[in-house]
């Protein structure tokens, strides 16, 4: 059985939220969230001189932030959609609204394929509670950068420029890009962008994916002959093994692609993406992976939180589009990750962990950088997570 007192937070989302503002809920994991992002928006306001305002994690337990550029500057803003859509409390959407701006440049930058991250998670969350023009513009135009890193001949959206190991690098983190190319097409009515994203899928669901459904993380291709040139990774502990994020970052990006398209092959990938979560033998009991799944199991081998929130977000959506007991199974696995991550053992006390709200993820173990730290995503997916939950539970 569920911890009984995940069970009442769970429950209790439903009625901590209503039209009005309000300052706590009768959810206890959201007021401990709350408070912790008072404090983090305190400090990060008496930055607002400074180019680096979007907090992204901790080094010798100091906070680290990062400008607009980073690849993770959206998570911030997109948390803070989420607070304000778990509490309905204005200056959530005030404070989200202050981020979210300033990331309006970005919309013209065609040097990274993290655009869609930045964007989608700012602008495309503030258009879920604003009717906002400029706002679909912005959205629109971050489309049109993405789309100039799609190498036709490969079908895929180039991710890296900055390596000369690797021609056309692609890597499995992309997929979650793509939701911001269905919104564009969504906006503009311009199928450009949706082909883009449906070409991208289908050659990562071709090429990036082993036979138990495992995916590489980075794999080079010809732009002239479209053929793949290695299969590698960056993050991971070998080329071929299962580097724990990598896995998350597909079950959510395939499965946001059946909502998008409807198409049921990405919902099969999707299943069987899951299935190689659920019944990987080297998945800790509290259902938080080690930061590879092929990497030792043992207590020294660090966690990822990061990779569990992701992986719980994408289970809970993933459920409403699967009957009975696949629906339940999906569900029940989010709901041991999410109690994992409510607990002590990964939820930061009151003031502690750089105001985050998860400690234990890790960016990089190869190049030891985030290594059990908190990390501005893992939020962000956590907040999602407990968002997606509230709408299950209220429909």
């Amino acid at each position: 059985m569920r911890c009984k007192f995940f069970l009442l937070l769970l429950a209790a989302v439903i009625t901590g939220c209503s039209e009005k503002p309000v300052k706590k809920t009768s959810l206890p994991v959201v007021d401990l969230a709350q408070d912790q992002y008072d404090s983090l928006c305190v400090y990060i306001a008496s930055l607002k001189e400074s180019k680096k305002m979007m907090p992204r994690t901790t080094k010798d337990g100091k906070l680290v932030s990062v400008g607009i550029y980073d690849w993770t500057s959206g998570f911030f803003p997109g948390s803070l959609w989420y607070l304000y859509g778990l509490t309905g409390d204005k200056k959530w959407k005030d404070r989200a609204v202050e981020y979210t701006e300033k990331l309006d440049t970005i919309q013209y930058w065609e040097g990274n394929h993290d655009v869609g991250f930045i964007m989608e998670c700012s602008y495309g969350n503030a258009l879920k509670y604003m009717d906002a023009p400029a706002y679909d513009s912005v959205i629109v135009q971050t489309g049109k950068s993405l789309s100039a890193r799609f190498r036709p001949k490969a079908g895929v959206i180039q991710s890296w420029d900055w390596s000369e190991k690797w021609e056309c690098p692609v890597i499995i983190d992309n997929m979650m890009n793509l939701e911001l190319l269905f919104h564009a097409t969504s906006i503009s009515g311009d199928s450009t962008y949706y082909n883009i994203a449906v070409s991208h899928a289908d050659q990562t669901m071709k090429n990036h994916y082993r036979e138990d459904y495992s995916s590489y993380h980075v794999l080079d291709y010809d732009t002239i002959t479209g053929q793949v040139i290695q299969k590698n990774t960056h993050q991971g502990l070998r080329d071929d093994s299962a580097w724990a994020r990598g896995q998350a970052w597909g079950l959510y990006g395939f499965t946001m692609c059946y909502r998008q398209t409807g198409n049921p092959k990405y919902l099969e990938q999707a299943q069987n993406i899951a299935s190689f979560i659920r019944n990987n033998p080297n998945l800790p009991s509290d259902k938080i992976p080690y930061w590879d799944y092929n990497a030792p199991a043992s207590g020294n081998t660090p966690r990822d939180a990061s990779a569990a929130a992701i992986a719980a977000s994408a289970l809970y959506e993933l459920s409403t589009f699967t009957e009975n007991k696949g629906a339940e199974g999906h569900r029940d696995l989010a709901d041991q990750i999410m109690e994992s991550l409510s607990s002590s053992a990964y939820f930061a006390k009151p003031g502690a962990n750089g105001n985050f709200l998860l400690m234990h993820s890790v960016g990089s173990k190869p190049h030891e950088v985030e290594v059990d730290v908190p990390l501005n995503y893992a939020d962000y997916y956590f907040l999602e997570a407990m968002f997606r939950r509230k709408e299950i539970q209220q429909k």
